[in-house]
C-alpha cells in the first residue's frame, strides 16, 4: 500500500529501543497499543508486504494515520506500559477484557481491630485482603450468605467497643458474633475471620480439624450449647465441600486452570481455581477484539490483563498451549507476585484433563451466552434502528448521553449525565455536577451549567495533543463526543442545550432532544411538533430506560449532597469552626460519622485545627 508523506517521516525516524508504540486513526484516535524490543523493526514490519496478507493487520494499516512512541529501559518495562496504555485507551484493535468493569471481590478488613467483610470491586493497598475477580456478585453474595453461619462476621460499620447495651437482629439469629457486646473478645473475633480465610484459601481441611477439636472441648467442659453450635458448623461447611471436587492428589501447587473458547466473533476464558487439591471456584471472562487473532496472542493478552488486577497471583498456571511471550510474562508475574509463578502446558495425566475440562467449559458458556446476546442485541439493534429513522439521525447513535436536574427548592443542586453505549448503560462514563453558579430552583440555568461544563471539558480534551492528554490523565467519558443528547424537559431546556452546543460549534454535529415526561413527547430543534413514538416500540422503551436512569442518578447524588449538606451545618454551629475548617474537616476524614468517631488526638491533628478546637468539637458532637 502507499504510504503518506507523514507515516514516512514517522517510520524513518523511529528508534531501535525498547518501548511501546500507539498507532492512531484520521481523528487522531488510539486504534492499536503494542510494545517491541526493536520499535524501528516491530513498528516497521507492518508495513510489508507480507504482513498485508493478514486481513486485521491489512484493515489496521489501512486506517493509521499516525504513530507515536514511548521509549522505555527495557522489556519488561515495555510490557507494564503496554498493559497499562491497553487499559487507558481500551484501543479497538487490541484484545481486551470485554466491558472494561471491575470484577466483584471478597474483602477482608484486616487493618481494622474487628475486621468486618463487605464485597468491593475496587482493590487497593490498604491492608485488606481480596478474594477473587467473581463475574457475579450474586454468586458472592450466596457464597457469603452460606459462610456467616459457618463464621458469623460483622458487616455494621459502628464502632466496637464490647460494651455496647444491645446487640443487634444478627447477633439473635446466630449471624454475628456479636464483639458489639463483648460475646466474644477481640482475638476470638478476629480468629473467627482467620479461619474465613483460610477456608477462601482453600484450607477446608485445616478448618474442619480446629472446628472439631473446639467442638471436643466444649463438649469436654459440659458446654453442649457451644458444642452443638460448632457441630452445625461443621455440618455447613461439610455441606460446601461435598460441592467440590477434588481432583488433585498429593501436594500439588495451588493452580490456575485457564483455557480458551471462541467463534467468529467473541472469545471466552474460563478459570478454575484449585486450592489444597480442590476445585473450590471457576469464573468466566469474555473478551473483545479477538477477531482473527491467533489463540496463543488472545491467551497471552488474558493472562496480562487478568493477573494486572488480581489481588493475590497462584504458584502456576495451566495453559492449553505455549504463548510467545511466555518469558517476559513468567517475568512479570514473578516480580508481582514476589516468588517464582510457573506457567506449564500440561501435556498428559490430571493437569491435561483439568485444561481439557475448562475448555468444554468456556465453549458451553461461549453457546449459551451466544443464544442470549442474539435475543438482547435484536432488541438493541431494533431500538438504535428506531432511534435512526424516527429522529433523522445521520446515523444509528451508538452512544447516547442523557442529562437530569435534582434539587429540593434550589438546594443542593445536583446534574447528572448517564451514558448508554450500543444501548445498555456505560457506568464506568456516569458523571455528576453539584450546581455551583445557580441560585434559586432554576431548572434551565443549572441545565446550561451542566452542560456547559460537560463540552468545556470536550473542547480542552480536543485542543491537547495525546502526550498531553496522557499527562493529565484527561476523563475518557468527557473526550468522547456522543451521537445523540438527551434532555430531561421541554422546550425551554432543549433550548438552553441548543444554546451550549452552538458556543462550541457542535450545533450541526450533535443531535440533541428533549424529552418532556407527561406524555412522552420529543422536542427535536427546529421542528414546531413533539414526535411521538409508538407506545410499545422498542424505540420508545430505550428512551424511557435512559431518561428513567439520568432520574435516578440524579436523585441519588442529589440526596447525598443534601444529607452532607445538612450534617456539615452542625459543624458551622460550635464556636471557631467557620467554612473553611469545615471543609478541611471534611476533606481530611471524609464523613460527619468519622469525624464524631475520631479521637480529641486525632482531631487535633488534623489540619487547620487545635487540641483546644478538638475538644469544643468533641464536647459539641458527643
Amino acid at each position: 500500500m502507499e504510504i503518506g508523506e507523514r507515516l514516512q517521516a514517522v517510520l524513518g525516524s523511529l528508534p531501535t529501543r525498547p518501548g511501546c508504540y500507539l498507532m492512531k486513526d484520521e481523528q487522531g484516535e488510539v486504534i492499536y497499543v503494542g510494545k517491541a524490543v526493536n520499535l524501528r523493526q516491530r513498528v516497521r514490519s507492518y508495513f510489508h508486504a507480507s504482513a498485508q496478507q493478514h486481513p486485521r493487520t491489512r484493515q489496521l494499516v489501512q486506517r493509521i494515520a499516525d504513530i507515536e512512541w514511548i521509549v522505555v529501559d527495557s522489556e519488561l518495562e515495555a510490557l507494564i506500559l503496554e498493559m497499562n496504555l491497553i487499559k487507558k485507551h481500551r484501543p479497538r484493535y487490541n484484545v481486551r477484557l470485554k466491558d472494561d468493569k471491575r470484577y466483584p471481590y471478597i474483602k477482608i478488613h484486616w487493618q481494622d481491630d474487628y475486621p468486618r467483610v463487605t464485597v468491593t470491586r475496587r482493590v487497593v493497598d490498604d491492608g485488606a485482603r481480596y478474594f477473587g475477580p467473581y463475574t457475579s456478585v450474586w454468586a458472592v453474595h450466596q457464597t457469603l450468605d452460606v459462610l456467616r453461619r459457618v463464621f458469623p462476621y460483622l458487616t455494621c460499620s459502628r464502632t466496637i467497643t464490647g460494651e455496647d447495651p444491645r446487640a443487634c437482629l444478627y447477633y439473635d439469629i446466630k449471624l454475628c458474633a456479636g464483639p458489639c457486646v463483648g460475646a466474644v473478645t477481640r482475638q476470638q473475633y478476629r480468629d473467627i475471620i482467620a479461619g474465613l480465610e483460610r477456608f477462601l484459601q482453600g484450607d477446608s481441611a485445616g478448618v474442619l480439624e480446629n472446628l472439631r477439636a473446639e467442638m471436643q472441648q466444649a463438649a469436654n467442659t459440659l458446654q453442649f450449647e457451644r458444642a452443638a453450635a460448632l457441630r452445625d458448623q461443621i455440618a455447613a461447611i461439610e455441606q460446601i465441600l461435598a460441592r467440590q471436587k477434588m481432583v488433585l492428589s498429593g501436594d500439588f501447587a495451588d493452580t490456575d486452570v485457564i483455557a480458551l473458547a471462541r467463534d467468529e466473533r467473541d472469545a471466552c476464558v474460563q478459570v478454575f481455581f484449585i486450592r489444597g487439591g480442590k476445585l473450590i471456584g471457576r469464573e468466566y471472562f469474555l473478551l473483545e477484539g479477538a477477531e482473527d487473532v491467533a489463540e496463543e496472542d488472545v491467551l497471552a493478552e488474558f493472562v496480562k490483563q487478568f493477573y494486572d488486577q488480581a489481588p493475590a497471583l497462584p504458584q502456576q498456571v495451566l495453559l492449553p498451549r505455549q504463548v510467545e511471550e511466555a518469558r517476559i510474562i513468567r517475568q512479570w508475574l514473578n516480580r508481582r507476585r514476589g516468588a517464582s509463578v510457573r506457567l506449564r502446558v500440561p501435556r498428559q495425566g490430571q493437569p491435561r484433563e483439568l485444561v481439557r475440562m475448562a475448555a468444554e467449559n468456556a465453549a458451553e458458556t461461549l453457546r449459551a451466552l451466544r443464544a442470549q446476546w442474539e435475543s438482547d442485541k435484536h432488541r438493541q439493534t431494533q431500538a438504535l434502528s428506531e432511534l435512526h429513522e424516527a429522529l433523522d439521525l445521520p446515523r444509528a447513535p451508538r452512544r447516547i448521553e442523557c442529562y437530569d436536574i435534582s434539587n429540593t427548592q434550589g438546594v443542593a443542586m445536583v446534574g447528572s449525565m448517564v451514558v448508554f453505549e450500543q444501548g445498555v448503560p456505560h457506568r464506568q462514563h456516569y458523571r455528576r455536577f453539584n450546581i455551583r453558579n445557580v441560585v434559586g430552583p432554576d431548572d434551565f440555568a443549572s441545565m446550561e451549567e451542566v452542560l456547559t461544563r460537560r463540552f468545556r471539558r470536550w473542547q480542552a480534551a480536543h485542543e491537547m495533543s495525546e502526550a498531553e492528554r496522557q499527562q493529565q490523565s484527561v476523563d475518557a467519558s468527557f473526550a468522547a463526543l456522543p451521537d445523540l443528547v438527551i434532555i430531561d424537559g421541554g422546550k425551554g431546556q432543549l433550548g438552553r442545550a441548543v444554546r451550549v452546543l452552538q458556543a462550541y460549534g457542535l450545533a450541526e454535529v450533535v443531535p440533541v432532544i428533549g424529552l418532556a415526561k407527561r406524555e412522552e413527547e420529543i422536542f427535536v430543534p427546529g421542528r414546531k411538533q413533539a414526535i411521538h413514538l409508538p407506545p410499545r416500540s422498542e424505540g420508545l422503551y430505550l428512551i424511557q430506560r435512559i431518561r428513567d436512569e439520568a432520574h435516578r442518578f440524579a436523585i441519588t447524588a442529589h440526596r447525598k449532597r443534601r444529607s452532607r449538606q445538612g450534617l456539615a451545618s452542625q459543624l458551622e454551629a460550635i464556636p471557631g469552626i467557620g467554612p473553611a475548617r469545615r471543609k478541611a474537616l471534611l476533606q481530611h476524614f471524609g464523613s460527619m460519622d468519622a469525624i464524631r468517631q475520631a479521637s480529641e488526638e486525632e482531631l487535633a491533628a488534623a489540619p487547620k485545627m487545635n487540641a483546644s478546637l478538638a475538644a469544643r468539637v468533641k464536647e459539641f458532637l458527643g
